[in-house]
């Protein structure tokens, strides 16, 4: 058995070095605890950037997996399954929405999303061919493929990528009037997260998501909302549209789609925009396939069955309200809505890095974003003796 050194050495020998993790391997995993091949414990806050938020290895999830992988794993959309209709159906109607296409990851599924806004907008608007433009945030954040970097506003993820992909426009976050301005004649859909995750946990203003959606009603636009991270409980609700009551066009899930398990994305929106789709022009060898369709459906029964959003809200609540609490000169505010919490840091503190190195040594994993901000998003499933576990150990480490 290796232990975490050689582990960690052979991982950056062999693989590129896309990302920059915290130096601790995850060997064992169950709940809201992770296991070293040393046997040392830490407290999951990170949750896989939402995609645990049932927690690791949730017993009903994992027992869907193994009764469907005894079954069938895959066929390909070439045919039907047993499992993708109801899934499709369940989700939907958790969603409050008509039609769903069913992708692997949430990459995938904001590049889906485009497509169909983009047709919409030449068969339905009447946009001329190849003039389509969609309006975006600045600071967003919706995956790493050519066409969603063309568009983002972080250097690192566009140096050295280019030629991009035209078709885009960018506004200031929380800018109603900022985006109308961008608004044209070929303006066929607004992007946007809920709450910004990766940009620093950026909650809205209030009233921004009811009023964007007044606005691309009155502008005949459609409003895609990105819910990869802050949806199927995370926020407090069962999606942080939710918040305001702003329903979407469109709306992009994975993550915790997949149960913390599989990688499961799906696009869910009105029969009008993706009704559009005919056979051929879109698709994925694994999207839909039974093994993730049952773990999907798991997922959103464990869910619904054990209120993790209602969870999240109340937990969500005393966590936020605690940090707020500690009496040290390093934080700036704290921000975000149920268990999606962002700790700012003062500028001339070093950045968030050095926390998080400081809070995996005694035994809690969370991660910085942008720089400057220590993200806490811990699996929903998580006691309040766990959060004061946790608090005895970030306190002191915030205040040093």
């Amino acid at each position: 058995m290796s232990n975490t050194q050689q582990i960690i050495e052979i991982t950056e020998r062999y693989g590129a070095h896309n990302y920059h993790p915290l130096p601790v391997v995850i060997e064992r995993a169950e709940g809201v605890w992770v296991e070293d091949p040393e046997g040392r414990r830490y407290l999951d806050m990170l949750s896989a950037y939402s995609a645990l938020n049932h927690g690791h290895r949730h017993p009903a999830i994992v027992r869907a997996l193994k009764e469907q992988l005894d079954r069938v794993a895959l066929t390909s959309r070439a045919f039907h399954n047993d499992q993708l209709g109801p899934f499709m159906a369940e989700l939907a109607d958790l969603c409050g929405m008509q039609m769903v296409l069913p992708m692997n990851t949430g990459a995938e599924a904001v590049e889906t999303a485009i497509k169909a806004a983009r047709k919409w907008g030449y068969v339905v608007k009447g946009v001329p061919h190849s003039q389509a433009e969609i309006i975006v945030c600045g600071g967003n954040f919706h995956g790493r493929t050519v066409t969603i970097v063309s568009f983002s506003t972080e250097a690192s993820s566009r140096e050295d990528f280019g030629p991009f992909t035209p078709g885009f426009k960018v506004a200031p976050y929380g800018d109603v009037a900022a985006i109308e301005a961008l608004m044209s004649d070929n303006t066929v859909a607004v992007l946007v997260e809920p709450i910004q995750g990766e940009a620093g946990v950026v909650v809205p203003p209030a009233g921004f998501l009811s009023a964007l959606r007044s606005l691309c009603t009155r502008r005949r636009a459609l409003l895609i909302l990105d819910e990869i991270q802050t949806g199927l409980g995370r926020t407090g609700k069962l999606f942080a549209h939710q918040h305001e009551e702003a329903v979407p066009d469109l709306m992009t899930l994975g993550k915790a789609l997949g149960g913390g398990i599989l990688p499961v994305s799906a696009v869910v929106g009105s029969r009008e925009v993706l009704g559009l789709f005919r056979p051929g022009e879109h698709g994925s060898t694994f999207g839909g396939n039974p093994l993730a369709a049952a773990v999907g459906r798991a997922a959103l029964r464990t869910l619904v069955d054990e209120k993790l959003a209602e969870r999240a809200a109340e937990i969500g609540a005393y966590f936020k309200a605690s940090l707020c609490a500690i009496d040290t000169p390093a934080i700036d505010h704290v921000r975000g809505r149920g268990l999606l919490i962002g700790v700012v840091l003062k500028q001339g503190r070093g950045g968030a890095r050095p926390y998080c190195e400081r809070l995996m040594e005694v035994g809690i994993l969370c991660k910085e974003t942008h720089e400057d901000v220590i993200r806490f998003a811990p699996p929903l499933t998580i006691t309040r003796e766990e959060i004061d576990w946790a608090l005895e150990r970030i306190a002191p480490i915030l205040a040093e």
